[in-house]
Order: C-alpha cells, then sequence, then structure tokens
C-alpha cells in the first residue's frame, strides 16, 4: 500500500439520529444483491453500514417468507439498515414498525428505484412526482418507529423536474435523519454518467447528512464524487459486484489516504468459496447456485479464460460440480492459490 495526500474530502463520523456512523462509506441496496451472505462478507472486509434490498411494504406486512428471509439480521452485520417501498402511509409505517422489531437499525424509504413494476406501483421514484404524498409517506413511516428514518431518492423525475432540493427540505422538515441521492433521473435509468454536481442543489437546500451514489467504482470515483457533491459520504452500489473489500479501500483511501491493494487471488479465492458456501446454506443448494452464479460472474471477469469458466458454471445445476469448476479455474491462473 502506499499514501497519497488527498487534496480534496476527507470522511468524518456522521449522526443519524442518535446513532454515529463512524465512516460513512454505506453498501447500496441492491435486489438480488446485497442479501444476507453478501452483507455479511462486504462487512467483514469493512464497511460504514449495510442496506438490505429493497423491501416491498405490502409483502412485509403479509410477511411473506422470501420477504422476511430478505430483511432478516446477523449479529455481526453491524450497523444495518432495512430499505422498503411503497406508496401508503400507513402501510410504510406498519412495515418499518415490523423491521424495527426484527432489529433494523435504521429505515430507509426507497423513493429512488426506477424499475417499471415499482414505479407502475406508484412507489419508488415515481413518488417524487407527487411531494405531498412523498411528505405523507415520510411522516407516516417516522411517526411509527424510534430508530432514525433516511431516505433514498434520484435527482427528481425527469431533466425538467430536478426536485430532489425540494423534497429534501421536506424529508429534513418531516424528521428524516439523512438522505441519500444517486445523481440520475428516473428517466435516465442507469444510462449515462451519474451527475455528482447536481447534489450541491441538495446540499444546499437542508442541513442533513448527504450521501452522494451513483458510478463511484474505485478511489478516484469516490474522491471526485464528494468534491463535486458536497456530500458527507459515500454509497458503493455496482462498484462492488464481485469486490467486497471495495467499501474498505474506500475507506482507508478517504479517510486516511491510504490506497489499499486488493486481494491476492488466493485470498479472492478462498473469499469466493466463502460467499458460495454462505449462499449454499442460506437459499439451499438448488436456488443457492442459481444466485451465485452472476456473483461468481463478478468475480472472475478479466481474469483468463473467465468467459469459458462462466459458461461451464452456467451450464451446471450441481453445486459441487460447481465448486470444482471454481477451483480448477482459480489453481489455473497465474498466481497459483494454496
Amino acid at each position: 500500500m502506499h499514501k497519497k495526500l488527498l487534496t480534496s474530502h476527507q470522511i468524518k463520523p456522521i449522526r443519524i439520529g442518535a446513532l454515529t456512523l463512524e465512516n460513512p462509506v454505506i453498501l447500496a441496496p441492491m435486489s438480488g444483491v446485497t442479501d444476507l451472505p453478501f452483507r455479511r462478507l462486504v462487512k467483514k472486509f469493512g464497511a460504514g453500514m449495510v442496506v438490505s434490498e429493497m423491501i416491498a411494504s405490502q409483502a412485509m406486512i403479509r410477511e411473506c417468507r422470501k420477504t422476511m428471509q430478505m430483511a432478516t439480521r446477523a449479529p455481526d452485520e453491524g450497523l444495518m439498515a432495512v430499505q422498503i417501498a411503497g406508496c401508503e402511509p400507513d402501510v410504510m409505517g406498519e412495515a418499518a414498525k415490523l423491521n424495527e422489531d426484527r432489529g433494523a437499525d435504521i429505515i430507509d424509504i426507497n423513493f429512488g428505484c426506477p424499475v417499471r413494476k415499482v414505479v407502475n406501483g406508484h412507489a419508488g421514484s415515481a413518488l417524487m412526482r407527487d411531494e405531498i404524498h412523498a411528505a405523507r409517506i415520510l411522516e407516516a413511516t417516522v411517526k411509527a418507529v424510534k430508530v432514525p428514518v433516511t431516505l433514498k431518492m434520484r435527482l427528481g423525475w425527469n431533466h425538467e423536474n430536478k426536485n430532489a432540493p425540494r423534497l429534501a427540505k421536506i424529508a429534513e422538515e418531516c424528521g428524516i435523519q439523512m438522505v441519500t441521492v444517486h445523481g440520475r433521473t428516473r428517466c435516465q435509468m442507469y444510462e449515462g454518467q451519474a451527475d455528482w454536481s447536481a447534489l450541491r442543489a441538495v446540499r444546499d437546500a437542508m442541513k442533513l447528512p448527504l450521501i452522494v451514489n451513483g458510478d463511484i467504482c474505485d478511489m478516484n470515483d469516490a474522491e471526485q464524487a464528494l468534491e463535486e457533491s458536497g456530500a458527507d459520504g459515500i454509497m458503493i452500489g455496482r462498484g462492488a459486484y464481485g469486490r467486497p473489500w471495495l467499501l474498505q479501500q474506500a475507506i482507508d483511501y478517504l479517510r486516511n489516504g491510504v490506497t489499499t491493494a486488493s486481494p491476492t487471488l488466493d485470498r479472492q479465492y478462498t473469499t469466493l468459496l466463502e460467499h458460495f458456501d454462505a449462499m449454499l446454506t442460506h437459499y439451499g443448494s438448488h436456488a443457492g447456485l442459481r444466485i451465485a452464479r452472476k456473483h461468481i460472474g463478478w468475480y472472475s471477469k478479466g481474469l483468463t479464460r473467465s468467459s469459458e469458466f462462466r459458461a461451464a458454471v452456467n451450464a451446471t445445476d450441481d453445486a459441487e460440480k460447481a465448486r470444482e469448476l471454481i477451483h480448477h479455474f482459480y489453481a489455473s491462473l497465474p498466481e497459483q492459490v494454496a
């Protein structure tokens, strides 16, 4: 590792209600990705906070088995938030209370999901088009729980309606304790580049802690996102695919100016196996392998003969066969595994 003198922003602890987030580098909520096995692994490497997959409030109240599994936390996760989505204030409040009772440290409200089926249900980023109704949801959720409530949103619905600053101010007045903004509008989906500088208007509109999200994939991105946005911390999503160690690298860089090397291939191999076994345990052998395939692809991306390796893993329905393929692939790489 080596040190670099930062010329811009260094992260500092922030307050979220009565809680202190020592290192505001947060794992983003990602459907189908930030399940319990992945959150635990990211936290083990080091992260200020992890957030669950987005959970539909209606499903939470119905106590759907799959939904309850998504909201389950482990004692070693440290500071952990559960993100909920919905369009009915009373239902959102009830779902928040259920998650508080199940051990969530923080309830995060989703006003940012751009996916069509969520938006068509008048949830996610669709709520940015109705500030009055959005305020009702914020108020109901805050009143329902004693733990802090935070908000994640986008810049706005489209380029002509970037109302994140107004909604941030409304959120502050409703009792929200932290705001995260993804630097795109809903209509952009995940296309183009996140506009970190657009968060400056959000920063100026409120006094709450502000977290910048979107396209943060390396240390330069982390530093630049903080500098352009004026945010207090960063949220990393897709950049952590296959790199659960990335958040700790960002913490080291932003706090101390230290650029920490990525794990050796040997450590990456043992990390992948640990993650693989955790998914099999959490979901069962068949479902666990199916979910693990994408993670195996992310871990191996860019390595020699990785495309053939991924094709072989995707072609098998046998978890033990997949484990053998993982071992032989990493054993064949220039840096041999133990």
